[in-house]
């Protein structure tokens, strides 16, 4: 999900995005990008998450700042139904905010409707395929970058037991566990991983820090030491109850949370961060939109490409680098073909 940054890179990843993304189109060229401005519709959290919508947050400013653009923010709710979701991407195409960015699988099925309705109109979908001649569907190899975070769990690990924390339990946040439960396994099969949902369907996982925060204790208190947790703002709740014993690692996701100044007083037991540059994605979309060109079709963003990565702020995966490394280089090769189901 969600949930989903190389951020100081983000201009040198850009372009190699730009060149390796598998389709480029021109559905709506006529536009040329002086519409309105940029439309976003987030998904529950909204910005400041310290997540996912941060990150198509960060894409988004950065764009608009560079050429000159205006914006509309709009942040679903815990309470969100489709015609909901449907609104509001109608309100803002409707207005003439040209691309409409939809930041989350959720909103699937709303995309695909509103995008007939507005052919004119580029939209994009984050972590979902929407098959429209319009719509730019991003996603993201998020299995890779969680198994270089199990690889960096087992490897910290005191005590060879592991957690793993989803918001909810689904197809997309699987994709996450199932990374990290094979980078643990891989690296050392004798290690004991845990996995648990906050919620099996209510979207409430992505914005209930005190869930997570309960489950985090639940796992420190049976001598787990490092927990991994994708669950949007959820999040916030895993990291600060993780930082509050010592000898303990939280794994951060979709942005650089150690770099997050609204988790700087956790930061250093946030060993690292699977990130899923969604920043890097929603920017080439605004780009292309402004340029006249733009990009279209399902565009894949993975460990090769610079699209998902592990962050390395704080230094704290120094002495275990060089294995990382070669197991990057082993996922990137094929040699290591990531599971992307549990």
């Amino acid at each position: 999900m969600r949930r989903v940054s190389k951020i100081a890179a983000a201009g040198v990843v850009s372009a190699a995005l730009a060149l390796t993304a598998t389709a480029c189109g021109s559905s709506s060229t006529d536009s040329g990008g002086k519409d309105k401005g940029v439309g976003m519709a987030y998904d529950v959290g909204g910005r400041g998450d310290h997540s996912f919508n941060d990150s198509a947050a960060r894409g988004m400013d950065k764009a608009t700042k560079e050429f000159g653009l205006k914006s509309k923010e709009q942040t679903a709710s815990n309470s969100d139904t489709e015609s909901d979701r449907e609104e509001r991407l109608d309100q803002l195409a409707g207005a003439g905010y040209n691309p409409v960015v939809a930041v989350g699988y959720t909103y699937g099925d709303a995309v695909t409707k509103i995008a007939k309705k507005y052919p004119k109109t580029t939209f994009a979908i984050v972590d979902s395929v929407v098959s429209a001649p319009n719509v730019d569907s991003m996603v993201f190899s998020t299995e890779q970058s969680s198994y270089l975070a199990g690889v960096a769990a087992a490897l910290k690990s005191k005590t060879g037991k592991v957690g793993f924390i989803g918001g909810v339990h689904n197809t997309l946040i699987g994709t996450f566990q199932a990374g990290f439960d094979q980078g643990v396994k891989d690296t050392k099969p004798g290690d004991q991983v845990t996995d648990q949902y906050l919620y099996e369907t209510d979207d409430r996982g992505y914005n209930d820090p005190a869930a997570a925060a309960g489950k985090a204790k639940g796992m420190l208190d049976k001598g787990i030491d490092v927990i991994y947790t994708a669950a949007g703002l959820s999040g916030d709740g895993s990291i600060q109850t993780i930082a509050g014993k010592p000898g303990t690692w939280a794994i951060g996701v979709d942005s650089d949370q150690h770099e997050d100044p609204a988790l700087a007083k956790y930061k250093n037991q946030i060993l690292t961060s699977a990130i899923k540059n969604v920043d890097v994605a929603v920017y080439d979309l605004i780009k292309s939109v402004h340029d006249g060109k733009p990009k279209v079709g399902t565009n894949s963003y993975n460990l090769s490409n610079g699209g998902v990565s592990l962050a390395t702020s704080g230094g704290f995966l120094a002495d275990v680098q060089a294995q990382l490394d070669a197991a990057k280089q082993k996922v990137v090769s094929g040699q290591i073909k990531v599971k992307s189901t549990p």
